[in-house]
């Protein structure tokens, strides 16, 4: 599913290889590689990343007509997103170029406590524009990989065959040509990719490469 959206999304990184091949923690990985260095992000360029990140659990959802815990962490990262847009980058239409991203901590008893900076009413209307962007990307999401069903199976049938899959065999897929053949090796070496989209307060990664850990949807 990450693979896919991917392609689909005007301001994301080309894919650079798939593999359904387990690392650490996760069944598969979509890496994807920056044209460019990245010094910010627009608005529409974190939407994306959040339409990006829910690739695998909508990819469940139409696949299997069921979900599993295995999107979590892209659920947490793609929320993550949502909040840092809304409260700390001013771009929410409702409320406006304002952040509320300045909270402190105070200790209480035996732990830190986060005091926040703003009244509950404001942190209510916080949470309901994170939901609402969350509810665009998970329909904007939906609206490609249902456009996009036989690229689903056609990729997931050769990635069962053959593991894993290069850039040119999944643009040759995208685009509706024969898929050459390659070695079939995942060659992804630890620390050339990062995350699968900047994180927001570190707006390109470190090594300027990019992963999404998430079970094998294409």
């Amino acid at each position: 599913g990450h693979a896919i959206v991917m392609y689909r999304l005007p301001t994301h990184d080309p894919v650079h290889q798939i593999t359904i091949i387990p690392r650490g923690s996760a069944g598969g990985m979509t890496v994807s590689l920056p044209g460019e260095d990245r010094s910010f992000a627009s608005r529409n360029e974190m939407f994306e990343d959040i339409v990006a990140f829910l690739g695998g659990r909508v990819a469940e959802q139409l696949q299997m007509d069921d979900i599993s815990t295995g999107a979590s962490n892209d659920l947490q990262r793609a929320t993550g997103i949502a909040r840092d847009m809304v409260s700390r980058y001013g771009m929410s239409a409702r409320l406006g170029p304002v952040s509320y991203a300045n909270d402190s901590e105070i200790f209480v008893g035996r732990d830190y406590e986060k005091q926040k900076s703003y009244s509950e009413r404001v942190a209510g209307e916080i949470d309901d524009e994170v939901a609402d962007l969350m509810h665009a990307a998970y329909r904007r999401c939906t609206e490609i990989l249902e456009a996009d069903r036989d690229k689903i199976e056609e990729i997931a049938a050769y990635l069962l065959e053959h593991n894993s899959m290069s850039r040119d065999q999944f643009e040759a897929a995208m685009e509706g040509r024969p898929i050459p053949e390659g070695s079939g090796t995942f060659t992804f070496e630890e620390g050339e990719a990062g995350s699968s989209s900047p994180e927001p307060d570190e707006p390109a990664s470190a090594d300027g490469g990019a992963a999404s850990e998430q079970p094998p949807e294409p």
